[in-house]
């Protein structure tokens, strides 16, 4: 069946497949041997180096000789391992026996009858040939043919259970050397008949090939075995054939001479191929006792000895196989699958179709700007037909140079619509940009990217990075080589820039509005006269969720000039026709459809018979003329193509005796498919072949070959050879496309409608199903079936999620040389989805870091992202708000990501560790992060996260606006977290929470849509008002059923030709109150029985407020006037007026003790009033003016905090509703004014909008400071707020979504007011200090993340010292020194009067030094600040020597060292020439006396303090001249730190005597070796953007750790802010940042021996932040305890 079907070139094999050829009854243990121990490993060994998995072929593993296959199979198993292994394809034994030759399994007629005739002559029997063979004249040649039979086979039995085929097998050999005698037949074709099936195979392989093919490719091992027989057996051997044994003379292959025939086949044969063909042979002689000869435990040994070679040789050939890393993005990727794809299918393309003139005629026509419909029933070839004409289009076009681009929409990985117009846009400008370069420049693709200027294209993707702003306008002459399109006026000339465009098609964020205005200006400026575009699309009808719909409506229309589009669509998709008639109409006076169309149908029957006839000739095959009756009768009621190839697979068995009937052919395509099933059923075992059809049925793409076998070979514990498995591919191969998808060679029915039969017959059940998907989602995630290979079980990791039931599940997609498995990525999520495995779908493979890590490197960055935020892959998400934080970092990483995808685990790390309090699911996930460092060997980690400045969105939806002025004229909040928004075109959209969409609303009102006016909210209900005065409220929270609102008019309205626009609506349980602008009543409905009663006011109603027993009403107005109604009988019962008859702006009641009434006017003062008695007046309790300069934009009231908040454009005033005082006050940025603020839910902080501004600034209130920025790029419409979201409502409906939690988390973060100047670390790390310049110093402690104290000064603190026994802080503030005991936090001593401006500690921590530039230098105790001795010399860059007996300093270019004791100058060090300065130096702690000098011309010293002796070393070059302010050197002195120079860093190695530079990517500000010299820390800028991207990312400063013994990075993190300061100690960097925050990084060094214990789960920040409280203050001494005059 397999070898019928045409050939369709695959594309490149990622398989090696190698098939055993052997003896079969001679390497019975050695196969056993090789598939046990030498294939397993050599499997294991390809997966994790090269990505290949490995396959054994072995013919003969079945111990049924029944089941071996026969010449004929063996010779297409060998081909397709010859066609399809990415490496070695042969595997060859040859041992000390030659093998029987068996029967053939056909003799040509002629061949056949000179064997009876010779025999009959001879006077033997023919009866068992006659009997074996029987004429088939469908065979070409006729010939006789073996008769059928389950156990019939080339190779002998190997028991005696086959002796009747000895028998004929004797017969027949004895017939071919009667035949030789005679002359009649050729030695050549005798030895045909006579060999063996291991030399039949052998010659095969290698003479059916070319000799390139072959080199390395092949392997042959020989065992020659002496005395293999021993004595006793020689002595038993008798004749093999006595019918031989004759004295007739028979030629040298006599077929009963194996030991000549084997003698020939490794004498002769394979030395000619060794040098013909650079076969690889490999001999063996074994030499047995001659006494017991070839014995088991003999064989057994050479058989581990053949594994072990066996295993090494192939190890090596495999190891050097070249297979290329997958780095392309997923367009380019999609790109070439497609045009694969095209390729492959126009070659099933045998009959000649009428419609494709019709077609050719479309394209070649001018004028058309409508598609071309291509229609037709199932099975009728459109595919093909679209596949081929893609091919041949170019042909058509004599006078122009198309660019054609044919798409098949339902064969693409991912079929979204999103996706399939990235990538139609992505090949549209790579192929006018690909091309460009020889053609006519009437359009060129920019290609210089150094000009960037203001785009013509509209869309809003504003970001650096977007697609949109590749389309760019330059006015004025094009310069630089910048091509420009040729339709546009000079004016204004558009250029494209590709690569540009392309990195924008891949951003998350971009949407379908953004690619459809993208693809209507490729499509408007890049096809010309000469240059047209031809788009074939075919599948959008095969889409699922009205995709294909959407992708037509993004199409332009009319089609521009130059632009053809041919669509292939299902007759019976009449969803999809309509859509293609609605969006393209008729024009108005055509008699014609607006579109063409063409209608495919049956073939005719001539044709199909061609075509048939065809395909039985290529397979050796034909039909008698009466069975070719009942075939032409089958093609006249079904001419379909696939019909003619599925009869092919049916004839193709046919002998010319066949029993065949009307019924023996099946009369549909499904009913072919079926009986095609059942003939593979019998053939193979009908539990193989259901298994095999469902496995390909159910993936998501098709699959790999190896895939394929794994999943049949170890199924419910039954074993199946790889042959087996083999034969049945074989078989099917002519209904499979071998295609690329997600990287890899895959198997895919070539119609769906083998699908289709398949889930019929098979799948009809749902739990099937689920079961086989549950199945292949456990093998895809890693894990073998049953028991079978675990190899990659050990990368498998565990959750990153804790659940309940404490189970587990596992991905990897990674080999040892870091490549991704695509396969696992593409097929996993979708096989977790059909079984039903949400849990496992969401925490095990949605929040999987290794999942993201191997998405990010396939360059699936956006679709993860998609995944995550979609809530489709998991409805009952438990984890909905961390799978968004997830999707938010990786958006906002994109560009980073996609130029540096291994960067992911630092990228997250940094993201998540702010927020594990607030989210600790995701703890398990950076637990994950440092399992993967570690594994690694090496990495950055973080142990303390710096305070982050802005805080990402949770969650941005834009809104497809067809045009752009649409903009937002209202929004309203109902219940906790619905956002409705009204626009101004009258359409109204709803967002019910983080993982919802922007809904559009609809309503239906007399046949018409209603559009809508405005919305307004009150606790979970919503109103809204349409543009006809009518009104509507619906449950937020429940089910969207409206009820219309009846408010009939009053009699002065009655008048009035409009009503004014809603302006409030309050909520009771039963009762609705509404009140309208400038409107001196409330209507009040009564929800239940639908009346209306009115609540009239004294003049305009502002706002109106509830108590909360729904009793009362409070009606504020203009005039400052307080009505206040019985609900129940709309009666007024008492009135109150603010002092300056102000308008009410907000009324405010507290119920808690007693009933009070607070007012906000619009000059923003409070009027406290009392009015629990219902029976009196209001009572004034209680007024607080305002300044009256500004009215008030809006107030906000925090029952939490008891915090009452009044904005106005200058300022922000906090009341404390508790005893009604002013708070506090917050006044605008200079030249800048408040348009909106508001508390947040727990009322420690403060948002503010400011106008003209799009970012949200949050303040905290306690200390009254900005932290955090929350960024944005469009222009504000509203800022709101829900119980857990703050909402950012742009003006053209976008919508951003922040979490409270996250802000809450990140404003609370403790970080001091003004940038890290200085960090001391205690000698253990356990704590840590650090100053901003200002009077405190905060003590840190490094476990809990979080300063337990802070130490105060009077006066800006300048330097910050740690005695080296960690028991004194030393500080040096407004020329005071303070001295504090670390473990009490007193101060013990303060000094007074020193004018020092540095200050030193002597190693054993006894002593201080003070150095002074103008004063005197003093020596003085640590405990009391008593002084020892004075120096008289300022010594600039001053040190302590190692033992504490000197000060050594610079003096005059010159190195001085002072006595500590006496202060006196004892030692100079001069250079030789007396010109040369000092410029560094550093004393040696291992050589205490010793100090390394470095003079300015480039001279090393070493100067000996104690002796006064110096010694000069050797001469630094030029370019390595030491610069004092970079000079270090650790303490064990095996390295020095010279210089930086812009991107480079200059080394000294000690030890070693060599200089050393590394390079960093962008400019070094500041390098730093630890005191070990293990490795040095540095931090650079980045030098080059990436395409001009100014992303996060990209543009902030990188902190690098290089081990200084071999130069290899250990790790790279981005910093957040530009820092001030670094300090390294042990395996700890500690970072001070401009922003006041700290972060501290951990070095992870496989080398190292010992590794410091990382923190706790936590990561985050403590549960009680400590920064909102006062933190333990340290107080200094009120006055100086020491005064040095």
């Amino acid at each position: 069946m397999g070898s019928g079907g045409k050939r369709i070139d695959g594309p490149r094999p990622s398989c090696v497949k190698i098939y055993l050829c052997s003896n079969p009854e001679d390497s019975v243990v050695e196969r056993r041997a090789l598939r046990d121990t030498a294939f397993p490993r050599l499997r294991e060994q390809c997966r994790h180096s090269t990505g290949l998995e490995v396959r054994l072929i072995d013919p003969f593993e079945s111990r049924d000789p029944g089941r071996w296959p026969d010449e004929n199979s063996r010779r297409e198993l060998i081909r397709a391992c010859r066609e399809s292994s990415a490496g070695p394809f042969l595997l060859t034994l040859i041992g000390h026996q030659y093998g029987p030759a068996g029967l053939p399994t056909r003799v040509e007629v002629s061949e056949y009858q000179l064997l009876l005739h010779q025999s009959q002559r001879a006077g033997l029997s023919t009866q068992e040939l006659e009997a074996e063979y029987q004429r088939d004249e469908n065979s070409i040649p006729a010939s006789y043919c073996r008769t059928p039979s389950p156990r019939h086979t080339r190779c002998p039995p190997a028991d005696d259970g086959g002796s009747r085929e000895k028998e004929t097998r004797g017969v027949f050999h004895t017939a071919v050397s009667l035949s030789v005698q005679s002359g009649l037949m050729s030695p050549e074709r005798v030895q045909h008949f006579c060999r063996s099936a291991l030399d039949a195979d052998l010659r095969f392989a290698l003479d059916d090939c070319p000799d390139e093919n072959l080199a390395g490719r092949c392997l042959v091992y020989v065992n020659k075995v002496v005395n293999a027989k021993g004595r006793q057996a020689k002595q038993q051997l008798q004749p093999h054939v006595e019918a031989l044994t004759s004295d007739t003379v028979l030629p040298t292959t006599a077929p009963t001479d194996g030991d000549l025939l084997l003698s020939e086949l490794c004498d002769t044969f394979l030395p000619e191929a060794v040098t013909a063909r650079q076969l690889l042979v490999y001999t063996t002689t074994t030499e047995c006792d001659p006494r017991h000869g070839y014995t088991t435990t003999r064989r057994r040994g050479y058989a581990e000895s053949l594994s072990q070679q066996v295993y090494c040789d192939l190890a090596r050939l495999t190891d050097g196989l070249n297979v290329p890393e997958r780095r392309e993005d997923t367009l380019r990727r999609e790109r070439a699958e497609q045009e694969e794809l095209c390729d492959l299918l126009s070659g099933l393309y045998e009959l000649s179709q009428p419609e494709e003139e019709q077609v050719r005629a479309y394209v070649e026509q001018r004028g058309q700007q409508r598609p071309l419909v291509v229609t037709g029933g199932p099975c009728t070839g459109k595919t093909v037909l679209v596949a081929h004409c893609t091919r041949e289009i170019q042909s058509w076009c004599t006078n122009s140079d198309p660019v054609v681009i044919g798409y098949l929409c339902s064969l693409s990985s991912d079929s979204s619509p999103k996706h399939l117009l990235s990538s139609l846009c992505s090949q549209i400008a790579d192929r006018y940009h690909t091309s460009s370069s020889g053609q006519d420049p009437g359009v060129r693709l920019h290609t210089n990217q150094t000009h960037l200027s203001c785009s013509t294209y509209t869309g809003e993707l504003e970001s650096s990075c977007s697609a949109t702003s590749a389309l760019r306008s330059r006015h004025g002459p094009g310069t630089d080589g910048q091509f420009y399109g040729p339709d546009l006026n000079q004016g204004n000339k558009t250029y494209l820039d590709p690569k540009e465009l392309h990195s924008g098609l891949l951003k998350p964020d971009i949407c379908l509005s953004d690619l459809k205005e993208l693809l209507l200006s490729l499509l408007t400026l890049l096809p010309s006269e000469k240059r047209p575009l031809v788009l074939l699309l075919d599948g959008l009808d095969q889409l699922e969720n009205s995709s294909g719909s959407q992708v037509v409506q993004t199409l332009p229309s009319p089609l521009p000039p130059h632009v053809k589009l041919i669509l292939a669509v299902s007759r019976y998709r009449g969803c999809l026709l309509h859509a293609v008639e609605l969006h393209y109409p008729q024009q108005r006076g055509a008699e014609e459809s607006a579109c063409q169309r063409v209608q495919l149908g049956r073939v005719d029957r001539k044709q199909c018979v061609q075509m048939l006839t065809s395909l039985l000739r290529r397979s050796g095959r034909r039909v008698t003329s009466g069975q070719q009756v009942l075939v032409n009768q089958a093609l006249s009621c079904c001419g379909l193509p696939l019909y003619a190839r599925l009869l092919h697979a049916h004839t193709s068995l046919w002998r010319s005796d066949s029993d065949v009937t009307d019924s023996s052919l099946p009369n549909s395509v499904h009913s072919s498919i079926s009986a095609l099933l059942d003939l593979l059923g019998h053939k193979h075992g009908s539990s193989l072949v259901e298994r095999a059809v469902s496995v390909l049925t159910l993936s998501r793409v098709g699959l790999a070959e190896p895939e394929f076998a794994d999943l049949l070979c170890r199924h419910n514990g039954s074993e199946v050879a790889q042959v087996d498995v083999e034969r049945l591919l074989l078989d099917l191969r002519s209904f499979l496309v071998m295609r690329t998808a997600a990287g890899s060679q895959v198997l895919q029915w070539v119609s769906r409608h083998f699908k289709l039969v398949v889930a019929k017959r098979f799948l009809g059940g749902e739990e099937v199903r689920r079961e086989i998907h549950a199945e292949m989602a456990g093998y895809f995630s890693g894990c073998r079936l049953h028991g079978g290979d675990e190899s990659n079980r050990r990368d498998a990791f565990a959750s990153h999620v804790d659940k309940p039931s404490g189970q587990t599940f596992g991905f990897t997609a990674f080999s040892d040389a870091g490549q991704v498995s695509l396969r696992r990525v593409v097929e996993l999520r979708h096989h977790l989805k059909q079984s039903g495995k949400w849990e496992d779908l969401e925490s095990g493979l949605l929040m999987s870091l290794h999942y993201h890590q191997a998405m990010v490197q396939a360059g699936l960055l956006a679709e993860l992202a998609a995944m995550l935020e979609s809530c489709e892959d998991s409805p009952r998400s438990e984890f909905l708000r961390e799978r968004l934080l997830l999707a938010s970092i990786l958006k906002s990483s994109a560009c980073f990501l996609r130029s540096s995808p291994l960067q992911l685990c630092a990228v997250m790390e940094s993201g998540l560790l702010p927020y594990l309090e607030v989210f600790p699911a995701l703890k398990g996930y950076v637990r994950d992060v440092r399992l993967d460092r570690r594994r690694r060997g090496s990495g950055l980690g973080i142990s303390l996260c710096p305070s982050p400045s802005s805080v990402l969105p949770i969650q941005y939806l834009k809104l497809n606006n067809k045009t752009k002025d649409l903009r937002v004229t209202e929004t309203a909040v109902a219940g906790r977290r619905v956002v409705a928004q009204v626009l101004s075109d009258g359409s109204a959209f709803i967002w019910k929470g983080c993982g919802g969409a922007l809904a559009k609303l609809s309503l239906t009102w007399e046949e018409s849509e209603l559009k809508f006016a405005g919305a307004k909210s009150s606790g979970e209900l919503l109103l809204l008002a349409t543009q006809c005065h009518k009104l509507f409220v619906c449950d937020a929270a429940g089910p969207e059923t409206f009820q219309k609102i009846k408010v009939p008019l009053r009699p002065e309205s009655e008048s009035s030709q409009t009503l004014n626009k809603i302006q409030g609506f309050v909520a009771c349980p039963k009762k609705l109150l509404m009140w309208r602008k400038d409107e001196s009543y409330v209507s009040v409905f009564d929800r239940q029985i639908e009346t209306t009663t009115y609540l009239q006011c004294p003049s305009s109603v502002t706002c109106v407020v509830v108590s909360s027993d729904c009793r009362c009403a409070y009606c504020g107005q203009d005039e400052g006037t307080v009505s206040i109604f019985d609900l129940e009988s709309s009666t007024l019962i008492g009135s109150c007026s603010n002092s300056n008859r102000s308008e009410v702006a907000s009324i405010i009641l507290s119920e808690e003790d007693h009933l009070e009434m607070a007012c906000v006017d619009r000059s923003g003062s409070v009027a406290l009033w009392g009015v629990a008695a219902k029976t009196q007046p209001p009572r004034l309790v209680k007024e607080i003016c305002g300044r009256k300069s500004n009215e008030i934009l809006g107030t906000d009231f925090s029952p939490e905090t008891d915090t009452l908040l009044v904005c106005k454009a200058d300022q922000v005033t906090l009341y404390d509703t508790c005893n009604w005082e002013l708070w506090d006050q917050f006044l605008a940025p200079q030249s800048r004014a408040f348009s909106h603020t508001m508390l947040s839910q727990d009322g420690h902080l403060l948002l503010a909008l400011l106008e003209t501004c799009t970012l949200v600034l949050v303040w905290r209130i306690t200390s009254g400071e900005c932290v955090l920025s929350l960024e944005m790029n469009k222009r504000p419409h509203a800022l709101l707020k829900t119980t857990t979201d703050f909402i950012y409502v742009a003006r053209d409906g976008s919508l951003t979504a922040w979490d409270s939690e996250m802000i809450a988390a990140a404003g609370t973060t403790p970080k001091m007011k003004c940038g890290i100047k200085a960090v001391a670390v205690e000698p253990k790390g356990k704590w840590f200090y650090t100053a901003d310049g200002s009077e405190r110093v905060w003590r840190w402690r490094l476990e809990s993340n979080l300063p337990h104290a802070h130490f105060l000064h009077d006066g800006p603190v300048e330097k910050l010292l740690l005695s080296p026994n960690g028991v004194h802080l030393v500080s040096l503030s407004a020329g005071e020194i303070y001295v504090w005991q670390l473990e009490s936090g007193n101060n013990v001593v303060r000094i007074g009067g020193s004018r020092a401006t540095n200050i030193l500690i002597t190693p054993n921590s006894h002593f201080g030094v003070s150095i002074s530039e103008r004063g005197l230098s003093r020596v003085w105790r640590l405990a009391h600040g008593s002084i020892v001795c004075s120096i008289h010399l300022y010594l600039s860059d001053a040190q302590v020597s190692p033992e504490g007996t000197f000060l050594i300093g610079r003096r005059s270019g010159d190195l001085v060292a002072a006595n500590l004791w006496s202060g006196s100058i004892s030692k100079r060090f001069s250079c030789v020439e007396g010109s040369e300065r000092v410029v560094a130096f550093q004393t040696i702690s291992q050589h205490p006396d010793h100090v390394l000098v470095m003079a300015a011309s480039g001279a090393v010293y070493t100067w000996n303090v104690a002796e006064e002796t110096a010694c000069r070393h050797f001469q630094l070059p030029e370019t390595f001249r030491c610069r004092p302010q970079d000079f270090q050197m650790p303490s064990d002195s095996s390295y020095a730190l010279l210089s930086t120079d812009n991107d480079s860093i200059n080394l000294l190695d000690l030890s070693q005597v060599r200089l050393c530079t590394f390079r960093s990517d962008g400019l070094v500000i500041k390098a730093c070796l630890d005191k070990n010299g293990r490795f040095a820390v540095y931090v650079s800028l980045p030098s080059s953007l990436e395409g001009s991207c100014i992303c996060f990312l990209h543009t902030r400063p990188v902190l690098t750790v290089v081990r200084l013994s071999d130069g290899e990075t250990i790790g790279s993190v981005s910093l957040a802010k530009s820092p001030l300061t670094v300090v390294v100690r042990g395996q700890r960097v500690f970072v001070g940042l401009e922003d006041g925050s700290v972060a501290v990084y951990s070095v992870f060094n496989v080398n190292e021996n010992e590794l410091l214990r990382s923190r706790g789960d936590s990561n985050g920040q403590g549960k009680q932040c400590l920064y909102d409280k006062d933190l333990p203050c340290c107080f200094p001494r009120a006055a100086a305890t020491v005064t040095w005059s």
